[in-house]
């Protein structure tokens, strides 16, 4: 009995990736080095984004100079809300949400902000301090309003979907949610928790917050197995869009539904993490072995 359910975890084991296996397989096999800046610079990434018309959020601005901030600024501030980005920043480092209170002030987290505080992270993102020390710039575009699903299962933060794909395919999904230690943030390294995706059916399946599963997000409570995902067809559409709109074979692909103008773009990962198959309780190889049959 013992020998029978040790080689059955041996199975489920041996269907996971892990880096290596990722990195040798996956990511040099199918995404040559030279492309990698169109994901990691998300400036790079927006453009070809516009160039064929997938959906995301509308560029305000990029700065490169500290001498351009200020002018920038200027056209930006008629906006109630934005996003500042570190162009290479990655996990979510760097990122600013700021928006008009109704007395006119900035806010930041829930908390003004003036606009020298602005100008400094501005600054700072250009110096290099969100992209391990090289120069960068500053991309600042439209804030995106997250949908009313996402209210439901928990009310703060940019929650997004996370969809792998393979020669345009997509494989695996999952939901990253914020939780109340997260300060806004979706991704997993940053306290924030996963949700499983039944990609046929459209619907989240468990919580995964590193250690534990739930059937139900662990701050709100609210119950998420079998809920089904609004936008679901055409979360897949875009992000197949997205595939062939890159010359990179493996990607993970971010995704936010805005609660005007639906399913999003947020960025796009050369290298994603392999922590999906936790969230999901199945292993890449197992997917990309069902996918090939």
């Amino acid at each position: 009995m013992f020998s029978r359910i040790l080689d059955a975890k041996s199975r489920q084991k041996s269907k996971v990736i892990g880096l290596n296996e990722r990195n040798i397989k996956l990511i040099y096999p199918n995404n040559n080095k030279k492309h990698y800046p169109l994901a990691d610079d998300k400036v790079l990434t927006k453009e070809i984004l516009h160039q064929y018309n997938i959906p995301c959020a509308q560029t305000y601005a990029v700065i490169e100079y500290n001498s351009d901030i200020k002018k920038a600024w200027e056209t930006c501030k008629q906006y109630s809300a934005m996003a500042i980005k570190p162009a290479n920043g990655c996990g979510g480092g760097g990122i600013k949400i700021v928006k008009k209170d109704q007395s006119g002030n900035w806010t930041s987290s829930g908390k003004v902000i003036s606009e020298r505080a602005i100008f400094q992270h501005m600054a700072a993102t250009i110096m290099g301090f969100f992209s391990l020390g090289s120069h960068d710039r500053v991309l600042i575009e439209e804030c995106i309003e997250p949908h009313p699903f996402f209210h439901d299962i928990y009310p703060a933060g940019v929650p997004d979907f996370r969809i792998i794909t393979l020669d345009r395919v997509p494989l695996m999904g999952m939901l990253r949610m914020p939780t109340d230690r997260s300060d806004g943030k979706a991704n997993l390294h940053q306290n924030g928790v996963g949700i499983g995706v039944d990609m046929k059916k459209g619907r989240l399946t468990q919580v995964y917050d590193g250690k534990y599963y739930y059937n139900h997000h662990p701050d709100s409570k609210f119950i998420v197995k079998d809920v089904a995902i609004p936008y679901w067809k055409e979360i897949l559409e875009i992000s197949v869009a997205t595939a062939k709109a890159f010359p990179l074979n493996y990607l993970g692909i971010d995704i936010v539904i805005d609660k005007n103008k639906g399913p999003q773009i947020m960025e796009i990962n050369v290298r994603p993490g392999l922590g999906i198959q936790l969230v999901n309780k199945q292993g890449l190889k197992e997917t990309i072995e069902n996918k090939i049959k």
